[in-house]
C-alpha cells in the first residue's frame, strides 16, 4: 500500500495522500475512474467519491491540470509547470504536451478589452494525432 506524497490541501489522509502519489507515478491524462482503479490494484482502500473530491481540491489549488475529453469525461493530470499553459493533445493515444502560447495570450486580452472585459481567464486545449500516432 502506498500512501506518501506530495502533499494535499485540506485535510491530510492517508487516502488523500494515495491519490496525489498515484497521479505523480503517470504521464498521462487519467480520469478519476481510471485512476481510482489503479489505487485498488495497489491494494489502496480508497473510494470513487474521496478520489474526485482530492481531485476537485488538487483543481482548484492548481496542482492539476483537467481537461474534458470529447465525451465530456474530465481527466486529470499533476501540473509540471506553476506558470499558464496549454496543452496539445493527441486524440488517440491521449498524450499531451504543455505549450506556452504567447500569441493566444495577447488575443485573449485583445478580444476581452474590445468587448470591455477585465480580469480575464482562458483555457486553450488543442486535439490532434501525435506524430508517433500518425505514422502508425
Amino acid at each position: 500500500m502506498t500512501t506518501a506524497g506530495p502533499p494535499v490541501k485540506g485535510r491530510a489522509t492517508r487516502q488523500r495522500a494515495a491519490v496525489a502519489a498515484c497521479l505523480q507515478e503517470v504521464d498521462e491524462f487519467r480520469s478519476a475512474q481510471e485512476l481510482h482503479d489503479m489505487l485498488k490494484h495497489k491494494g489502496d482502500s480508497v473510494g470513487l467519491t474521496t478520489v474526485y473530491r482530492t481531485l476537485q481540491s488538487l483543481a482548484d489549488a492548481g496542482e492539476v491540470d483537467v481537461l474534458r475529453t470529447a465525451d465530456g469525461e474530465s481527466v486529470y493530470r499533476r501540473c509540471s509547470t506553476d506558470d499558464h499553459h496549454h496543452h496539445l493533445v493527441c486524440r488517440t493515444c491521449g498524450k499531451a504536451v504543455e505549450v506556452e502560447g504567447p500569441a493566444v495570450e495577447k488575443w485573449a486580452e485583445a478580444i476581452a478589452a474590445e468587448h470591455g472585459y477585465v480580469n480575464v481567464a482562458h483555457t486553450v486545449e488543442i486535439f490532434g494525432t501525435c506524430a508517433d500516432c500518425a505514422a502508425a
